[in-house]
Order: structure tokens, then C-alpha cells, then sequence
């Protein structure tokens, strides 16, 4: 997410209130999630697991919970819960804005494009020509819609990343600030459910038909002409290469990556990246010819455990 104008590192430390290393006018132009990050972006870590990753990213600001050496060309936020802090920047770069109307003033609708009664389009939306969107879909806050777009009735776009801290007064969850982007060509089923990322945007491909009911996690990446049937549930910051399929009921673990043209049978869970242009099946995920052959010796378990008894 970058900001709307450049700030200096002793504004956004003046915003959350925490001392700063650097100089107090190195410049700041935004803030992103460390898989995402640029330089001028701020990344934030709060576990010694990860500071070393923070402070090699490509993020030139570390909002962090420790004084440690600052690396050459970089800043550091030092404050007591980078989460929190985290939390509020995003407050007051992108705050909610409440909506007056079912369909906002300041949403952008293309021409030919067609909007089905009880729809929600919320602020600084944009939509392309030549759509369908059914009834009783929601499209929230700063999403954008390319052209030639279906999406059908009860689906929603942008709603908050599923991104919580566990406290002992309970879950804090982490803000949402970024975006959804549909592609051209783009078909989403009734009830699916397509998360905004967290700083940065939720990306659906050229040409990708979702079916119904499919969950698309915070930040995650479809590629172009992907093929995703019911029930799927995609978590967050996966990145999903051109010409996939994932059949009904496929789910993913966070921050995979599946290769282009691979195909993924129904109900596997996928716990780990795979390649491309190979099908796979199962839990834990294997490739399809080689799990259908243990599932074969498999049976055949009680008719050797029978021969060996008769010797």
C-alpha cells in the first residue's frame, strides 16, 4: 500500500508515537507485508524469529520490537508492539469509510455494464464495461473490475484478510488496507468469497472461471485461465501460475505456490508448493499416478496378511 504523498520517518514515528534510528527525513512511501515489500515500503516484525528476514527484505523501514544495528541504507521504528502500530497506519492511511448509498458516488462503472438489484458497490470502486453482477452481491471499498466480467448473486469482494494476533485478552486482528482485482474475463460463482490483502491486493487473472462457494484468501495471486470448481478454499498469499485446475474441495496451506497447467483432484489438501503441468491428488498431496498406486497396495493389505497366516 503506498501512501498518498511521500512522508519523513519522523512523521510516521510522530504518527505512532515510537523512537526512530535514521535520519528524520529518509523517506517513506508506503507499507507492505514482507512477501510484498519495495523499497520506501515499511514491513513490520515482532518475533526474534523473524527480525534477520525483516531487516534483508527489500523494505527499507523495520518497525520492530528490539534496538538493533540499523543495516546500511535503512531505517528503523523501534516500538514496544509493531503490530499495534502496524494496525494504526493503516487506520489513518485507509481508514473505513462509512457508505450513504447502495451504490457509492465515487464508483466508476463502465459502459454496457449491468448491476442487479440490492447490490452493494462500495467507495473509489471500479467496474469495466460489458459486466454482469447479480443480485445481492457486495463489492467493497477500492476494488477493481476489468471488463467483460460475471460475477453472481451472493458473492463478496474485500471483505477483511482472516489475519489474527493471538493476546491473552484474546485475537487482535490485523487491518486491512489493500485491494481485490478481477481481470478481463473473469467468471466468480454465487457465494464466493474474495478477501482484500492486507496491504496489497487479492488478484484474480485473465480469463479464470471460479464455480460456486470458493473462498480466495488475503493477497493471494490466480493467474490467468485457471479452472477453480466448488468448495475450493484457497488461503492467504498463495500464488496460483496461469492455466491451473483445482477441483471441488481442494484446500491449500498459506504461501504456496502452485505451478503453471497443474491439476489438483478433488478433496487434496495442498501443504506444500508444487510443479506445474503434473496432477496430484491427496493428503498429504502427492502426485495422482503414485497415490493411487500406494491406495492400491494399500487394499491389498489383508489378502497378503491372510497369505502369511496359512504358512
Amino acid at each position: 500500500m503506498k501512501f498518498p504523498k511521500p512522508h519523513t520517518l519522523q512523521q510516521i514515528a510522530q504518527l505512532i508515537n515510537c523512537e526512530f534510528v535514521g535520519n528524520e527525513n529518509f523517506e517513506v512511501l508506503g507499507m507492505n507485508e514482507i512477501h510484498v515489500v519495495e523499497p520506501g515500503d515499511i514491513v513490520f516484525v515482532d518475533h526474534p524469529k523473524y527480525y534477520d528476514k525483516a531487516l534483508n527484505s527489500a523494505a527499507t523501514i523495520i518497525l520492530i520490537n528490539k534496538e538493533v544495528d540499523c543495516p546500511e541504507g535503512k531505517a528503523l521504528l523501534i516500538s514496544d508492539d509493531p503490530f499495534r502500530d502496524f494496525n494504526k497506519l493503516t487506520n489513518h492511511f485507509k481508514p473505513f469509510t462509512p457508505s450513504s448509498s447502495a451504490i457509492s458516488d465515487t464508483a466508476k462503472i463502465g459502459q454496457n455494464t449491468i448491476i442487479q438489484p440490492n447490490c452493494f458497490i462500495g467507495n473509489n470502486v471500479i467496474i469495466g464495461d460489458n459486466c454482469v453482477i447479480h443480485s445481492n452481491v457486495s463489492i467493497y471499498d477500492d476494488t477493481i473490475i476489468g471488463n467483460n466480467v460475471t460475477i453472481h448473486a451472493g458473492s463478496v469482494l474485500g471483505a477483511s484478510a482472516f489475519y489474527y494476533k493471538n493476546r491473552p485478552e484474546g485475537f487482535d486482528q490485523l487491518k486491512s488496507g489493500g485491494r481485490v482485482v478481477i481481470k478481463d474475463h473473469v467468471d466468480i460463482g454465487a457465494m464466493c468469497s474474495i478477501d482484500r490483502g492486507v496491504t496489497g491486493d487479492t488478484t484474480i487473472g485473465e480469463g479464470s472461471k471460479l464455480d460456486n462457494q470458493i473462498q480466495v484468501g488475503h493477497d493471494t495471486v490466480i493467474g490467468k485461465k485457471c479452472l477453480i470448481a466448488s468448495q475450493t478454499g484457497i488461503a492467504g498469499c498463495c500464488i496460483i501460475e496461469d492455466e491451473v485446475t483445482l477441483w471441488g474441495q481442494v484446500g491449500t496451506t498459506s504461501g504456496i505456490t502452485i505451478g503453471k497447467k497443474a491439476n489438483v483432484l478433488g478433496q487434496t489438501g495442498v501443504t506444500k508448493s508444487i510443479a506445474g503441468g503434473k496432477s496430484y491428488f491427496g493428503t498429504p498431496i502427492e502426485e495422482s499416478r503414485e497415490k493411487l498406486k500406494d491406495l492400491a497396495y494399500v487394499k491389498k493389505i489383508p489378502e497378503i496378511l491372510k497369505q502369511l497366516k496359512e504358512k
